[in-house]
């Protein structure tokens, strides 16, 4: 616009001699607001200050929670580490719940997806049927490193090698020793798949396969 004005006033400039000095002036005076009320619209700043528009600060909000969903996919560094600290904890609860009595899963149950509860499950009735429990003392976890994960349709899968202690041994009715030793320490490897629905709202994860 302020361009468009200059050019037009050039043009009678030319094509009209006879205006008088006052009009020129008033002309001049014209552009001049014009310039200084573009400037104060427009600044001279880069990029976007202030605030947004009524319409744009709708679009934010929109967008936000779109960004917070995709976010929530990344499996970064800080993710990494947290997943790690809550698989430490469920790999003990794991372990420890197989020394009992009798031969059920309680504390276990809920980080178990229904295939490995159903195996491990059976398992612990066989064992039962035998007449035999385990009397397993957990001392510690050595290591645990992440060994890979992938997201495969947003279901997120993530394979952790464990090294720990535990002190561990089977008896019959009879309180006899079948196996193992109560007294020594044994270490233990163990790779395990985790795995969640990043489309949930529920951030627990479940043991969904055991490699070794």
């Amino acid at each position: 616009m302020l361009v468009e004005i200059i050019q037009q006033s050039n043009y009678y400039y030319i094509m009209n001699y006879s205006f008088e000095y006052i009009d020129i002036i008033l002309l001049a005076m014209i552009a001049g607001f014009i310039f200084l009320r573009l400037r104060g619209i427009l600044g001279k700043r880069s990029g976007f200050e202030g605030k947004a528009p009524p319409q744009f600060e709708e679009i934010l909000k929109n967008v936000e929670p779109e960004f917070k969903k995709n976010l929530k996919k990344d499996f970064d560094e800080k993710a990494q580490s947290e997943f790690l600290n809550g698989a430490k904890i469920a790999y003990e609860t794991i372990i420890t719940d197989f020394s009992d009595d009798d031969n059920k899963l309680t504390k276990a149950k809920p980080l178990l997806s229904k295939k490995i509860f159903d195996q491990f499950d059976q398992a612990l009735k066989d064992r039962s049927k035998r007449g035999h429990h385990a009397e397993i003392t957990f001392i510690g976890i050595n290591s645990a490193k992440i060994k890979e994960h992938k997201n495969i349709n947003q279901i997120l899968k993530v394979t952790v090698d464990f090294v720990a202690e535990v002190i561990t041994c089977i008896r019959d009715n009879e309180k006899k020793i079948v196996s193992g030793d109560p007294e020594k320490i044994k270490k233990i490897y163990d790779t395990w798949v985790f795995s969640r629905d990043t489309r949930s709202n529920n951030p627990n994860w479940e043991l969904v396969e055991t490699l070794t």
